[in-house]
């Protein structure tokens, strides 16, 4: 951050001499044209061929504050090239421009991985909407089995665009129509209110809330015997497990129309219910679709600019004290990233003997005690057919061993 305001202060001053140049020029040209058409105006009302020793004099001035007022031009413009370099040396001083040292060639390397790559970019554009990207990138890539996947991110992107419009037809039909699948589903909006830990609502509550900003825009425009007829004929099928929901809302209708603002329903009028669903409409259909929720390409991207800066300083450290070879792990880095909870999605475990986070080489192992340690810390454990477990003495054999998927 300190880096971005450093750059950020060298470009407020060239902003702030271009301004103050504009000005200057302006007003330095104004002045040469003013001088040049009053010596031209003198030499045409000239009546004689020749000038006398008092207007060659004139001239002479005139022409001197006419080149005077160029070189001045000049000179500020050369000065504002100076603060213009000086953005650039600030930028390279603040920030590195070579990361290679901290990629591995070999990531993508390979006609699988490329292909991978490219769906990842696909299925990013067409979350975002850019179909005609999309299209051109994956005709280039050869890829075509994708084309079956376009659909279900237009029709999603189109819903997202009248719930922003505030039309909620869409969206209803299409809440209707899935409603099943997303009972079965459960809606993935997740709560952590509950003892400190995310839970999930495993019944869908889509449909309920789509109905209830309908409900309550009725109820915005006094339409109170139009609100009722709407609730009666919609609410029932959600009344179950929703009732203190349900009974909110009607205890609204006393005060249809201008009123609901002073009332004690004025939360319902609140903006944020609108951007919470969207935000419970994209996380239903991503689900419905067997896709995350987040563009994996954008999580990719934004952790690497969170490891970024530490991976950097830790390679420029192993430079200085020529021990580079230590990162040389293919499946881990050299330090531990500390990145924010929602950019992590797989359980940690670390043996408890050797003290090494486990990976597919090296899995957990339950031992029939129920302990677990990881597989290298059970080989090394391991005396003839016999192991003892290091935390209880119950001895076993280590082919009785279970590898733990988490």
């Amino acid at each position: 951050m300190d880096s971005c305001l450093a750059v950020e202060r060298e470009v407020e001053k060239v902003s702030s001499k271009f301004s103050s140049l504009k000005k200057s020029l302006n007003k330095n040209v104004d002045e040469q044209i003013r001088q040049i058409d009053s010596l031209r105006a003198a030499l045409e009302s000239q009546s004689e061929c020749e000038l006398n020793s008092v207007e060659k004099t004139d001239l002479k001035h005139a022409t001197l504050n006419i080149s005077e007022g160029i070189g001045k031009l000049a000179t500020e413009h050369r000065d504002l090239h100076s603060t213009v370099s000086k953005v650039g040396k600030a930028i390279d001083r603040n920030f590195v421009p070579d990361f290679d040292s901290t990629s591995r060639e070999d990531i993508f390397s390979g006609p699988t991985k490329e292909h991978l790559l490219n769906e990842v970019i696909l299925q990013h554009l067409y979350r975002q909407g850019q179909l005609n990207i999309s299209e051109t990138l994956a005709q280039e890539s050869g890829i075509h089995e994708y084309k079956s996947q376009k659909e279900p991110f237009l029709e999603l992107n189109r819903i997202l665009e009248s719930i922003r419009n505030r039309n909620l037809e869409p969206a209803l039909k299409w809440a209707a129509e899935n409603r099943e699948a997303l009972h079965l589903q459960g809606t993935s909006l997740f709560f952590s209110n509950v003892e400190g830990r995310a839970t999930v609502q495993q019944k869908s509550t889509l449909e309920l809330r789509l109905h209830k900003l309908k409900f309550v825009d009725l109820l915005v425009k006094g339409n109170r015997m139009e609100a009722i007829k709407y609730a009666r004929s919609n609410f029932p099928n959600f009344v179950q497990g929703q009732e203190k929901e349900v009974q909110s809302l009607m205890g609204a209708v006393m005060y249809a129309g201008s009123e609901l603002e002073n009332s004690p329903y004025a939360y319902l009028l609140d903006e944020g219910h609108w951007a919470e669903i969207e935000d419970i409409f994209l996380r239903d259909a991503c689900a419905l679709m067997g896709l995350s929720v987040e563009s994996p390409l954008a999580l990719a991207v934004n952790a690497g600019c969170t490891a970024l800066p530490a991976l950097l300083n830790i390679k420029q450290v192993m430079q200085q004290r020529q021990v580079s070879s230590v990162w040389n792990a293919k499946d881990e880095l050299p330090i531990e990233i500390d990145l924010p909870s929602d950019m992590r999605f797989h359980s940690v475990f670390a043996c408890p003997i050797l003290r090494q986070q486990v990976c597919d080489n090296n899995p957990p192992m339950r031992l029939t005690c129920g302990h677990v340690i990881s597989r290298d810390a059970l080989s090394k454990l391991t005396s003839g057919h016999k192991l003892k477990c290091p935390y209880c003495p119950v001895e076993q054999n280590p082919a009785d061993a279970k590898t733990i998927c988490f």
